[in-house]
């Protein structure tokens, strides 16, 4: 896997081994941020606050840093994906521009002065079929750590119903197993 995009284009992204996690394929992240550059529900990327949950890789928190994210926070508890993620953020000299933290997704606590803002942009790539990504956004909800006009990509199995009440769907894609859903609250 590599950065598709941006000013780290070409760099390659340590993935941790074994099947816990599924990264997003390179030509998934390159459709994926098209969509986000291109519509005009999206908001910008240039200086963007950005959370990565259930990070694995944190291909996609990477990817938006490198098309100009100002800060991303990455969520990820599974040791091997953590590692991977701390090896990426050395190996591309990202530490003034990102935290990782190992909490439960679902429980995170954040000060508010620990971050740059409210998250501009979301990404969420829950284990499928298990409904993680409702109880997360209300946690980010309650901790008012959404931005009022910010995008939530959420990631989910292709035959996986997601209930979308609170939440716009803004467009829907689907790319082999995975069915890609851009959200905003409403």
């Amino acid at each position: 896997m590599r950065i598709v995009s941006g000013k780290l284009r070409g760099r390659n992204i340590a993935t941790p081994s074994g099947r816990d996690t599924r990264p997003t394929s390179d030509q998934t992240r390159e459709s994926l941020f098209n969509i986000l550059s291109h519509a005009e529900w999206a908001p910008d990327l240039d200086g963007a606050i950005v959370a990565d949950i259930f990070a694995g890789s944190g291909a996609l928190g990477l990817e938006a840093i490198s098309r100009g994210a100002e800060f991303c926070l990455f969520v990820e508890t599974e040791p091997k994906a953590r590692a991977a993620i701390r090896s990426n953020i050395e190996k591309m000299g990202l530490f003034g521009c990102t935290r990782l933290h190992r909490q439960d997704a679902t429980k995170l606590r954040i000060a508010p002065g620990n971050l740059r803002g409210p998250f501009t942009h979301i990404f969420m790539d829950p284990p499928y079929h298990k409904g993680l990504w409702k109880p997360v956004l209300n946690k980010l909800n309650s901790l008012e750590m959404i931005a009022a006009e910010s995008v939530i990509v959420l990631e989910v199995a292709s035959d996986e119903d997601v209930d979308n009440s609170g939440y716009e769907i803004l467009d829907e894609r689907q790319w082999g197993a995975a069915k890609v859903l851009f959200l905003r609250t409403n």
